[in-house]
């Protein structure tokens, strides 16, 4: 006999975005159910399938992360991220001058932390399964199924679990079964890079300052990690980095210390390397029929200038407060509230994918015009401090308004 289970708001995957968002949801006192794969802790184990990847989150991502009671567990592992450096690799007609963003020019200590994934996701879910998390936690190894109804929603999951509930927040990624129920359309394109990731040790120190080389393949950048050791993202054309998956620990750490010009001396214990093709995916809006998208369910941008996972994190925090702001309601789900944390949600999103994807165009581009002026528009960013600092409050933090759990 199937299993039927129940609550206000279903949250559909156990990635940090998911997870934030069911910590986020649960503070307003409504029934959160989580359905996602059993969760195996790996970061102290370092066991099969152990991410290591790195997450740069900024400031409203460290505040949400403090409201909900997770940073503290966080913190010792993390790196913080006091410069952001940007040196023109590219070998064109116009060299652009380095410029190195501090956040001591905005009045911060850091503009935020490099985070370990996999600790991330470990916290995370240690704090949903806490007793008093107010989440119901359904392992599952997916959500097959979702019927969409005037007044509620029920999801099946493989395993024949039943869940019935108002709101869904569908946090299962870009090829999210959620969004196709609900009927929302996207835009996807794609890019002739993929990302190679991994982490190595170095024997200069990083200064705390994260490092982007733009190159004409895309930006080889550097993250830094607790000591003498960093993270790179590395964009690269789809057959380098082919190639890259293949070279042995000692030919890629030669690779590494090439493309960074000495900058961190000597590069030695490079961890297996792992490979993303870019894309980039939008949503025609973000809330429709009782299902409201997070992360990469309504948005998918390349990894530059670590926006992606902030953006999904702003997704939570932003449900959150419309939800709040509704509570009123007897309807968790209803349209109008959908209809809010759509609007809430647009203008950051479209703002970020149109800046990520025109810096990404104009590096990819070899025509003149576009060479001069990317390299104007740098060199313009370093001479010219408030518009530096403007470019730093933005980036860091958008301008619209912020989600009460990333405030401070």
């Amino acid at each position: 006999m199937s299993q039927r289970i129940s609550g206000e708001i279903l949250v559909v995957g156990g990635g940090p975005a998911g997870l934030a968002s069911a910590l986020a949801l649960a503070q307003s006192g409504q029934r959160i159910v989580l359905a996602a794969p059993p969760h195996r802790p790996t970061y102290q184990t370092g066991g099969a399938g152990h991410d290591r990847r790195t997450a740069a989150l900024f400031g409203g991502s460290i505040n949400l992360l403090q409201n909900l009671g997770v940073w503290d567990d966080l913190k010792p592992h993390s790196q913080p991220l006091e410069g952001i450096r940007i040196i023109d690799d590219t070998g064109g007609m116009m060299r652009a001058p380095e410029v190195t963003f501090r956040a001591s020019e905005s009045g911060l200590d850091a503009f935020g932390y490099n985070v370990p994934n996999a600790l991330f996701v470990d916290v995370l879910n240690a704090r949903a399964a806490a007793p008093r998390s107010g989440i119901q936690i359904v392992d599952t190894k997916a959500v097959d199924h979702l019927t969409i109804t005037g007044t509620d929603v029920t999801a099946v999951t493989r395993e024949g679990t039943n869940i019935d509930a108002q709101l869904v927040a569908a946090a299962d990624g870009r090829n999210s079964l959620c969004r196709t129920a609900a009927g929302i359309a996207v835009r996807t394109w794609t890019y002739p890079q993929t990302a190679v990731v991994c982490s190595f040790e170095h024997t200069r120190p990083h200064r705390n300052i994260s490092t982007e080389f733009h190159r004409n393949s895309g930006p080889f950048t550097t993250v830094p990690m607790p000591g003498k050791a960093s993270s790179l993202v590395w964009v690269a054309e789809p057959e380098e980095a082919r190639r890259a998956l293949f070279f042995s620990d000692a030919e890629m750490a030669a690779l590494i210390e090439s493309h960074l010009q000495g900058l961190l001396g000597t590069i030695t214990n490079v961890t297996p390397r792992a490979a993303f093709p870019l894309s980039g995916l939008s949503a025609e809006t973000f809330g429709q029929n009782r299902v409201a998208l997070i992360g990469e369910a309504g948005h998918v941008i390349p990894p530059i200038g670590a926006q992606g996972l902030n953006l999904g994190l702003r997704d939570a925090a932003t449900l959150a407060d419309c939800l709040q702001n509704s509570v009123a309601q007897v309807d968790a789900g209803s349209p109008s509230m959908l209809s809010a944390y759509s609007a809430a949600r647009a203008t950051d999103v479209t703002s970020r994918i149109w800046t990520i994807d025109l810096l990404n165009r104009a590096l990819l581009s070899v025509l003149p015009p576009v060479q001069l002026a990317r390299g104007a528009g740098l060199f313009a960013i370093s001479a010219i401090g408030p518009l530096r600092r403007l470019l730093l409050s933005e980036g860091v933090q958008p301008s619209l308004s912020t989600p009460s759990l990333m405030q401070g």
